[in-house]
């Protein structure tokens, strides 16, 4: 096997063993155990677990990243091109359609969705510190730009209220494959439909 091919499925078989059993439930030994690879090939790709799980973090959030960033800050261009505050639906749509996106891809997605949803309920700081690092700024950009879109809130509002929408994304993204939680809920809802309503309730609650 050559390297390459090696380093994608240890990141593979690691990614789906910490979305399944957790960060701290899954040694190394089992992951190499897994993909068929000697405990030497993880220390000479990645030198550790933390930085095994970084990579797999990288790996999907450094493309999703820039999709988010590029068009936060293309609204933000034309808004100062106008001379006009951005509008807050605009404005989460530039977050909330490229992550809401991974629900089309639960083939390629489908446990890095479960393993973000690990990484923010995580008591350990270790994983969730690991997660954030990656999204600071584009989290930072995103309060930037509402915060313009919503000049009579403080920015202390707009954090809070920007932590709970985030909530509601992550359980979407984590339990959309498992069905409602609420057995009076359809269960044939589309993925553009659940889309929809989704960014619809956060920006009414942005804005309320």
């Amino acid at each position: 096997m050559s390297e390459p091919d090696t380093k994608a499925k240890i990141l593979k078989t690691a990614e789906e063993l910490f979305a399944i059993d957790g960060f701290h439930h899954t040694s190394l030994r089992k992951i190499t155990t897994k993909a068929g690879v000697n405990l030497a090939a993880v220390n000479y790709h990645f030198g550790s677990k933390e930085s095994l799980l970084g990579a797999i973090f990288d790996r999907h959030l450094g493309p999703l990243n820039e999709i988010r960033i590029k068009r936060m800050e293309a609204v933000a261009a034309l808004a100062e091109k106008s001379g006009e505050r951005p509008g807050v639906e605009e404005v989460l749509r530039c977050f909330t359609e490229p992550t809401l996106a991974l629900l089309h891809s639960d083939a390629s997605t489908g446990y890095f969705r479960m393993l973000v949803g690990r990484s923010l309920s995580d008591p350990d700081p270790t994983v969730r510190q690991l997660f954030l690092q990656r999204v600071r700024d584009v989290l930072e950009l995103l309060v930037d730009l509402l915060c313009q879109a919503l000049p009579h809130r403080s920015r202390e509002s707009v954090a809070w209220k920007l932590q709970f929408s985030l909530g509601a994304m992550s359980q979407t993204l984590t339990f959309q494959n498992h069905g409602p939680i609420l057995g009076s809920l359809a269960k044939d809802k589309s993925i553009d439909d659940v889309i929809e309503m989704l960014t619809e309730f956060i920006v009414k609650g942005m804005e309320g």
